[in-house]
């Protein structure tokens, strides 16, 4: 235990992740890629949910993406990023069609027990009890690539659905490295809730949770770029989101009827 990561009583900046990954169906996840991205070898969804200072204050918040492979290249299409500061929502959609949106998460750990719950618009979707075995599980570095969407429709689309894009879309390639500093195996059990704002249990139903664990970063590098273009009319019933996510909406609400 002498090893386990040190600092300032209080500092966030030692607070970890809690990384939970289940599985649903292929099926499920092949509906919410637009064409030209793939599936991944594995139906597993993985939620991250955090509290870090971004870039200097603390924001809480929960990440969703699903296994895909882009280019022949395996990573994770990103469907949201739910955090609670306002300020890096739009920006972050802009300059890198990073899918965030506004969500308030509570997540603690007291002792050994883990805590955390994710709420968008009134609705707790996502709630997670469990307990750190508290031995560190050794892992080596790593890359990780994660795929987001650039893309803005033409301006006076509304009047016209027709318009197109002023900016079509084009994949995001996201590739960060890491190493592990700590990481505890958690057992628990994660409880997804109904939501029209964030459906993961109708549209990624959740069928074997396959881990969760608590993570200590230690962050190595990370590169943004555009990787390609996906195709403009295959693209465009992907194009209606909900609020600043990636999941199918309308007018940037929820799905209706």
């Amino acid at each position: 235990m002498s090893n386990q990561p040190q600092g300032n009583p209080g500092d966030i900046i030692n607070w970890p992740m809690l990384k939970i990954v289940y599985r649903t169906d292929p099926d499920k996840i092949a509906a919410l890629l637009p064409p030209g991205i793939e599936p991944g070898a594995d139906p597993h969804v993985n939620l991250t949910i955090y509290n870090f200072p971004v870039p200097d204050e603390p924001e809480y918040g929960i990440v969703t993406s699903v296994n895909a492979n882009y280019n022949g290249v395996a990573g994770e299409y990103t469907l949201g990023y739910g955090i609670d500061q306002e300020s890096a929502i739009f920006i972050s959609q802009e300059t890198n069609g990073q899918p965030k949106y506004p969500c308030t998460t509570e997540y603690f750990r007291l002792g050994p027990s883990v805590s955390a719950r994710c709420i968008h618009q009134g609705y707790t979707f996502v709630e997670f009890k469990g307990v750190s075995k508290g031995e560190n599980i050794p892992k080596d570095e790593y890359e990780q690539h994660e795929w987001w969407i650039k893309v803005s429709r033409a301006t006076g689309v509304s009047a016209n659905p027709d318009a197109g894009y002023d900016f079509p879309p084009h994949v995001v390639h996201v590739r960060s490295k890491y190493g592990t500093a700590w990481q505890e195996e958690v057992e628990g059990e994660l409880v997804l809730r109904d939501s029209p704002w964030d459906p993961l249990a109708s549209r990624l139903p959740m069928r074997e949770q396959i881990s969760a664990h608590l993570w200590w970063p230690i962050f190595l590098d990370r590169e943004i770029k555009l990787a390609g273009k996906l195709d403009p009319e295959g693209f465009m019933p992907f194009a209606d989101t909900i609020s600043g996510s990636r999941w199918p909406g309308s007018n940037g609400g929820p799905k209706r009827g």
